[in-house]
């Protein structure tokens, strides 16, 4: 019999303090969405002009400053020292956001925001590509692969959808089976696509949901389990490496299966979350528990390092780039880490002697790392040096938008979505 993944009536919102609004509303990860919001119909129109803004044409002032303050480096065509690249395009769209980080992806020369109509825009030059009228559910991910875009039915037909997304072009569309609705796609890999969905009972109520595998190249189901009583659909954060799928959810359950049977491989009980965000490298799973860091082997879940904070700093969301590790914590201090080891490899304080925000989502492109954060005011994107955690510049489009900023990158460029403003940023 397949151990499955165990619920909890924790409902302690982790060790971050109460959650804010906006904040509960995109961890719920579309499914709470769902219930009390339908696509709209805001348009996004193809020959849109440039939106004049005084904040998108030139950022903020240098904000670097104190221990390892930056230098401008190569992180793009900063103009004066320490001043943020301008815009090569700010577009406005269509995008309903809930901060979540895959609510804007850019892939095949193009870079789409989570919203109604859904659009494409170029990304050398911010003109539309294509849209489609349904749009993508919100709260549910925009999640990509090398070459297809999947989507949760607009439509709320129990219907998960393939797309090519450099044409819009739909490849394929699956159904789990009338006694599941409301599936989302969670994670994907070279083969298969791995949804939620809740399973009906005969009232219509749901009290239970299964995991699944589509064939990434069909939609064909290869594989479904339902998961215990008391686990949840919402607030799903997954990922897959070789042979396993880990994924969080509300309960403060961090879990691994095997993507072949989808069976359990095994579970565990974070006692402290980061509202169940995580990172993946090589064969570890790393996740933050209040003051410290944890890594576990996704083949057993032993414990195979583990790093703690200073002065009782509470770390904040992780990222694993190109063999590095890089989280800040509660206290503004950043850290680059070896991911197989847990070895610091810097630790610098420029976020706090720059008065600026901890970011909760990251890109690399080149030697510079690109941070998102929540709020607008001391907030936006932030450039910092990958080899030394020096702050390069920040950009903000001084909106007051009190949306989450959200950062992505095709290597060429980096995209910040600001509420319903998405800039082109050089590298």
């Amino acid at each position: 019999m397949v151990r499955r993944d165990r619920g909890s009536e924790d409902r302690t919102p982790g060790a971050f303090g109460a959650p804010s609004r906006r904040r509960v509303l995109r961890l719920a990860g579309g499914g709470l969405a769902l219930a009390a919001l339908t696509a709209g119909t805001v348009g996004c129109d193809e020959d849109s002009v440039d939106v004049e803004d005084p904040g998108s044409t030139g950022g903020d002032e240098p904000k670097g400053g104190g221990k390892g303050s930056g230098d401008g480096g190569d992180g793009g065509d900063v103009g004066e020292k320490g001043q943020a690249p301008k815009p090569l395009w700010t577009k406005p769209t269509s995008a309903e956001t809930y901060g979540d980080n895959d609510e804007l992806v850019a892939a095949a020369g193009v870079v789409i925001a989570s919203g109604s109509p859904l659009a494409a825009l170029d990304a050398a030059t911010g003109g539309q590509k294509w849209s489609l009228p349904g749009g993508a559910v919100p709260g549910a991910p925009l999640l990509l692969s090398e070459d297809t875009l999947y989507l949760a039915s607009s439509d709320y037909d129990g219907s998960v959808i393939a797309y090519a997304p450099a044409s819009g072009k739909e490849t394929w569309r699956s159904r789990l089976g009338k006694e599941y609705r409301q599936p989302r796609p969670i994670a994907v890999d070279e083969e298969q696509v791995y949804v939620i969905a809740e399973i009906l009972e005969e009232d219509g109520s749901s009290k239970t949901n299964v995991i699944a595998a589509l064939n990434s190249t069909t939609g064909r189901v290869a594989w479904k389990e339902q998961r215990d009583a008391g686990t949840e659909q919402n607030g799903i954060h997954a990922a897959v490496r070789g042979r396993h799928l880990v994924y969080t959810d509300f309960k403060k359950n961090l879990t691994v299966r095997d993507t072949a049977s989808g069976g359990q491989v095994w579970t565990h009980k974070t006692t402290k979350t980061n509202y169940g965000f995580f990172t993946v490298h090589q064969d570890l799973v790393i996740v933050p528990q209040g003051n410290v860091l944890q890594a576990f082997n996704l083949a057993d879940g032993k414990e195979k390092w583990s790093l703690k904070a200073s002065d009782g700093a509470l770390f904040r969301e992780p990222a694993a780039l190109e063999d590095v590790l890089y989280v800040a914590d509660s206290a503004r201090t950043m850290w680059a880490v070896d991911p197989r080891s847990g070895k610091q490899l810097w630790k610098s304080e420029a976020l706090a002697d720059a008065g600026l925000q901890v970011p909760r989502q990251y890109v690399k492109a080149g030697d510079t790392l690109y941070g998102a954060t929540d709020l607008d005011k001391q907030g936006g994107i932030i450039a910092i040096d990958a080899r030394t955690g020096a702050v390069r510049w920040t950009f903000n489009d001084k909106t007051g938008d009190y949306h989450a900023w959200l950062v992505a990158t095709d290597g060429k460029h980096v995209f910040a979505l600001h509420g319903k403003k998405l800039h082109a940023l050089p590298v």
